[in-house]
């Protein structure tokens, strides 16, 4: 799948919206590319009275560090939505990183207005 299609990051979407798609079948929604303003937000769950923002990168070998990017983008998302907080999830493509169980981790931080992130990195 990763070297037949031009979009880097159609992988880790396709396993994240299938893990989320199991957490709100039944009571809520999964939008793919939730349009906000000018930009375009890749996941937006709905569950209940829950609205959650979540914005996907993927960090490829020679790019720069994606969070420089994402927490930016995340906080115009979240303020198109009126949401203070949100979720930024970081794939790590890199191959020269350790495995996947040595480096999977979260930590909460904050965009640059000080909304509230949960930050994966995966």
């Amino acid at each position: 799948m990763l070297g037949s299609a031009p979009y880097h990051e159609i992988a880790p979407h396709l396993v994240l919206m299938a893990f989320l798609q199991r957490v709100v079948n039944g009571g809520g929604s999964l939008e793919r590319e939730y349009a906000i303003g000018r930009g375009r937000m890749d996941l937006c769950l709905r569950y209940g009275r829950l609205t959650l923002g979540i914005e996907l990168k993927v960090w490829r070998p020679g790019a720069p560090d994606p969070l420089t990017e994402g927490l930016p983008q995340l906080d115009d998302y979240l303020a198109g939505l009126n949401l203070d907080s949100g979720w930024l999830v970081i794939f790590d493509r890199r191959p020269e990183i350790p495995p996947l169980a040595e480096r999977l981790s979260n930590e909460d931080t904050q965009t640059p207005s000080g909304r509230a992130v949960r930050l994966v990195w995966a």
